[in-house]
């Protein structure tokens, strides 16, 4: 039972916070939707709003019309539910739009061993009673948790406790229960389950979704023609071959067309306006200072290198052996995960310059991350 029949206006936004966007879908759609697949979903809506979202009430079995209070709209949905006899139901807050899975598998399990269950998160703060804006006193924060949904019951239980409630209003069906000596198993909570009260946990829930992540995919391309020599270095390592390659570093191609990736990435150039050709301190350098370079710069701009993919064009040398060597090799100079690196190989099917073996070409994608 998702529970969607309040006001919900301390949010702002001039609607009902269940109705808002959260990452391009309404509250209530991506609460309705953390239940999908695990049983029928019954939605209690205000009964003025019944009808006007059809596309919300599709994703349900049963839409009924709320009370003036949150237990009044639980007890409505409870008794549509008792012809349909089940043996237990979930009860949600539809503005606990990001509840985990693994929640309310736990809140299931649960009630294997028991007539209710429900998540909760371990109080680590301390706590402070305050009078007139001063501490006047710490209580202790022993045994407490923060109480989330959704809040799982045996069916007869809660719709008889709920009958049987006659006093103040309940703060959650979990009081209710309690009220009815009912003995409600707690399982463990989730960080992302937060409850959208104000505006800021429109953001704080934005973040966890990602819809603030700044993703940025840049592209690398080098050439390098063959020369005099005996190996070439390709991805920082080196390869035996009957000829070299030119350039005024080590013409590692590879490499070259993998630090031009991040920076464009980053929209901050290429290799040549960090490191100069006609600066002669960069004649013969190792390419990894390049790469560690633009590494390190992307580090110091807030972004995680998350995906490298290099992509070497050339008849010969061979690659494939190589290629575990390449990846390690990478990553240690990005300071990443070598699964987060690809290099693999092509030729050009013997037409054009690296057809003909003049020279090597590569390119390579980069994927950084802003969170």
């Amino acid at each position: 039972m998702i529970v969607a029949a309040g006001r919900g206006l301390r949010a702002g936004g001039g609607i009902a916070k269940q109705w808002r966007d959260l990452g391009g879908r309404t509250v209530l759609a991506r609460s309705i939707a953390a239940f999908a697949g695990l049983g029928p979903v019954c939605l209690v809506l205000r009964a003025e709003e019944i009808g006007h979202h059809p596309e919300i009430e599709v994703m349900a079995d049963l839409v009924v019309a709320g009370g003036a209070e949150r237990a009044h709209s639980v007890r409505a949905g409870l008794e549509a539910l008792e012809e349909r006899a089940p043996a237990r139901v979930l009860i949600h807050d539809a503005a606990r739009p990001l509840v985990p899975r693994e929640t309310i598998r736990a809140v299931i399990a649960a009630l294997d061993h028991g007539p209710a269950a429900a998540p909760g998160l371990i109080v680590t703060d301390a706590l402070w009673r305050i009078e007139d804006g001063a501490v006047a006193e710490a209580p202790s924060r022993e045994g407490l948790v923060r109480a989330q949904t959704p809040q799982g019951f045996r069916f007869d239980a809660i719709l008889a406790a709920h009958r049987a409630h006659d006093g103040p209003p309940a703060a959650d069906d979990v009081a209710v229960a309690r009220a009815a000596g009912l003995a409600v198993a707690v399982v463990p909570g989730h960080e992302d389950n937060l409850k959208i009260t104000g505006a800021q946990d429109f953001a704080r829930a934005e973040r966890i979704l990602g819809c603030d992540m700044d993703v940025r995919t840049g592209n690398g391309f080098d050439v390098h023609a063959f020369g005099p020599g005996d190996a070439v270095w390709l991805c920082g390592v080196e390869i035996a071959h009957h000829a070299g390659l030119i350039g005024h570093s080590d013409a590692d191609v590879g490499m070259h067309a993998l630090t031009d990736a991040i920076y464009g990435a980053m929209a901050h150039g290429d290799i040549g306006q960090h490191f100069p050709p006609s600066d002669p301190q960069w004649k013969g350098a190792r390419s990894e200072v390049f790469l560690a370079h633009a590494a390190d710069l992307a580090r110091v701009e807030g972004f995680r290198i998350t995906h490298c993919d290099v992509t070497l064009i050339c008849e010969r040398p061979k690659i494939g052996p190589h290629a575990e060597a390449m990846r390690a090799e990478l990553a240690r100079i990005m300071q990443i995960e070598p699964d987060r690196v690809s290099v693999k190989a092509t030729t050009s099917e013997r037409l054009g310059f690296a057809g003909r073996e003049e020279g090597i070409a590569a390119m390579a994608t980069a994927t950084l991350v802003k969170a």
